[in-house]
């Protein structure tokens, strides 16, 4: 996302101010926020010219001009969908809010039309066993199965190169060999590979100690049996503006008691909920983290996202949460990968 706090004014602004921000901006458009940094609406070079037709002076409000339904990306939009509203409203320029409307960035679709090659590395955890996945993992190791007309781990890679980001990270250990085999080098699908062998298991952390020298700008992590259409740009945008040092892509995940829940206190029933629906968050298996983690992964020694996400939070490091909100599926057991296949051609336009 490109910087947006130098294009931004206030609803109290000026017509003046507007258009000097205006000016002074390479994008020919205000973004105007109440104090809360809430996104209100936009303001154009056209809107202000409409206000001075109206009679309205350089001295006078922005509050009567500014354009209150602009078109909108949530921060958690794949750039297809961004790119699908653009060119359904015919502009060139989208604000980007959260989940609470807080403006967070500004997207130019030009430049989402044409892939900005990034050199934060990408690394996925490939070298799991899929036992709950046999028998079609006897074979194969669970990433090279095929949903749709390629393996899940292509369709990641894939997903990963769309948005600039191709120095691919490989922790390989069950027949590591097949993958190696299939994806090389990586030129052949547009994209750098490397690979991490694991002579034990190490967990989803513990074989960053293995390339800690190859990590010296923020980096993702993600498991290799995810099928997703995150917008990994936006979450690693969210990672920085935030100056956090581990975001974990979290999930929404509503789980429904099946029976009439009685509330007691001492003997006394208080209330009685019918098959409440209770909401929690649950890890999405995408992890961003800053290099100041790799002091906490333990060399040569299994170790897992869950202890290194404890150990940041008990020294009050900062770590926050990235919505996933966008298509995600898990592959761990045979129901979720038929799910995955019967879903592909739909969602990732295969």
């Amino acid at each position: 996302m490109k910087n947006y706090k130098n294009i931004v004014i206030s609803e109290s602004s000026s017509i003046k101010e507007a258009l000097k921000v205006i000016d002074n901006g390479a994008m020919q458009i205000a973004l105007v926020t109440n104090s809360d940094e809430k996104l209100i609406g936009t303001l154009s070079d056209g809107d202000i010219r409409r206000g001075l037709l109206n009679n309205l002076s350089l001295e006078d409000s922005i509050e009567s001009i500014i354009f209150k339904t602009p078109a909108v990306c949530k921060i958690d939009d794949s750039k297809e969908k961004i790119i699908e509203i653009a060119l359904e409203k015919k502009i060139h320029h989208i604000p980007v809010i959260d989940k609470n409307g807080k403006l967070v960035g500004i997207e130019e679709v030009d430049e989402l039309l044409k892939p900005v090659q990034k050199t934060n590395k990408v690394v996925l955890m490939v070298g799991g066993l899929g036992t709950r996945l046999k028998p079609l993992t006897d074979h194969t190791p669970k990433p090279m199965l095929k949903v749709g007309n390629k393996p899940i781990l292509e369709t990641i890679i894939l997903s990963f190169k769309k948005y600039g980001f191709t120095n691919i990270i490989l922790t390989v250990r069950y027949k590591a060999e097949i993958i190696e085999e299939h994806f090389g080098n990586g030129s052949k699908f547009g994209v750098t590979i490397e690979y991490v062998y694991e002579n034990k298991r190490m967990g989803t952390a513990g074989a960053l100690s293995l390339i800690k020298d190859k990590l010296n700008e923020p980096f993702f992590v993600m498991n290799g049996d995810l099928l997703t259409k995150i917008n990994f740009e936006h979450m690693m945008s969210y990672h920085i503006q935030n100056n956090t040092i581990a975001t974990m892509g979290v999930r929404e995940y509503d789980f429904q008691v099946p029976y009439g829940v009685v509330n007691v206190k001492a003997e006394n029933i208080i209330s009685i909920e019918e098959k409440p629906v209770h909401s929690f968050f649950v890890s999405g298996g995408i992890y961003i983290l800053s290099n100041e983690v790799l002091a906490y992964i333990p060399d040569d020694k299994f170790y897992d996202m869950p202890t290194l996400f404890e150990n940041i939070i008990k020294d009050e490091k900062r770590s926050i949460s990235f919505p996933i909100r966008e298509y995600w599926l898990d592959i761990g057991r045979i129901e979720e990968y038929e799910r995955a296949n019967n879903e592909y051609q739909e969602v990732f336009n295969a």
